[in-house]
């Protein structure tokens, strides 16, 4: 398995990126990406295996986001096996196990039940945090805690969640790199943000149909400390639910819905919060626009034309 023979414009866009910058999909095992990002098609097992050393040669791309985490929690061992696979300089976006982010789980029945590890931050230490940082070390970017939708038992009293959220990030370890992904606007209140600032944590801008247009949640991002980064997940295209997309946009090998709005926006957050000194990683999936990749490639575009001349 080789990376893809890319055209020089690409090659010429990777190096106008800010070192600070660093783009990158929601994983990597997409067979419709050989002649964009592998030099072959192949499977989407072997791709999982071992696509991760050919796409991390990329131009563009130096992070991931690994999204399998979310539906169980990955080895130290097993994460170990990324990071060896990727210069020093990559960085992993890791989903945390949604254990921690759902307050129902499902029975034999399909019933829900209450989540006892909800909010846990003990479980969420154990079960993320310690594999995430043992495994990922220095090439560890952000371990996101992705919400599910929470609905009206929890968007009615947003505040009283800002708390609860506030008192789990504060008992997390010290240390790595904290963001929260919401699916409820109605979250994103007042208290939300004093939740972040004092855990320090850092909350992760998404494009998505469920939350605001990316000019309204860049308060929330627009006074972090320089010491912490910003996260951005470019997710699904407007009108869409994944299941939709995904029929629309497969075998994402190209552009099908581009989403001009978006890229500009992000793209001027990203310029702007590399310029005031801080990291930034931007993840991107297929169903944002029809292929991750290629979207991330006029997103790089879109960054350098935005970069004061040197």
């Amino acid at each position: 398995m080789g990376a893809a023979a890319v055209e020089d414009e690409i090659v010429a866009l990777g190096g106008a990126l800010p070192a600070s910058v660093r783009l990158g999909t929601s994983s990597w095992s997409f067979p419709g990406w050989a002649g964009i990002v592998y030099d072959r098609s192949t499977t989407p097992a072997i791709l999982a295996r071992h696509g991760l050393a050919a796409y991390a040669r990329h131009p563009v791309l130096r992070t991931v986001g690994v999204d399998r985490t979310f539906y169980a929690p990955l080895s130290a061992s097993a994460l170990g096996e990324y990071a060896a696979a990727v210069p020093e300089s990559f960085r992993f976006v890791v989903k945390a196990p949604g254990g921690c982010t759902s307050p129902w789980i499902e029975d034999a029945a399909g019933r829900r039940q209450p989540n006892p590890s909800f909010l846990d931050p003990v479980w969420a230490a154990a079960e993320a945090v310690g594999p995430y940082v043992e495994g990922l070390g220095p090439r560890a970017g952000a371990l996101v805690f992705q919400f599910v939708p929470l609905g009206e038992p929890h968007t009615r009293e947003p505040s009283r969640f800002a708390e609860r959220l506030g008192a789990f990030l504060a008992a997390l370890p010290r240390g790595p790199v904290y963001a929260v992904e919401l699916r409820d606007r109605d979250l994103l209140c007042p208290e939300y943000e004093q939740a972040l600032s004092g855990a320090p944590a850092v909350h992760c801008v998404n494009v998505h149909p469920r939350m605001p247009p990316v000019c309204d949640q860049r308060r929330l991002v627009a006074g972090a400390e320089p010491g912490r980064p910003l996260v951005v997940r470019w997710m699904l295209h407007a009108g869409l639910r994944y299941e939709q997309a995904r029929a629309r946009y497969e075998p994402f090998s190209r552009l099908v819905d581009e989403d001009p709005e978006s890229r500009a926006a992000l793209a001027e957050l990203c310029v702007e919060q590399a310029l005031r000194g801080r990291e930034v990683l931007v993840i991107a999936n297929n169903k944002a626009e029809g292929s991750a990749p290629l979207t991330l490639c006029k997103l790089a575009g879109a960054i350098r034309d935005r970069l004061p001349r040197r």
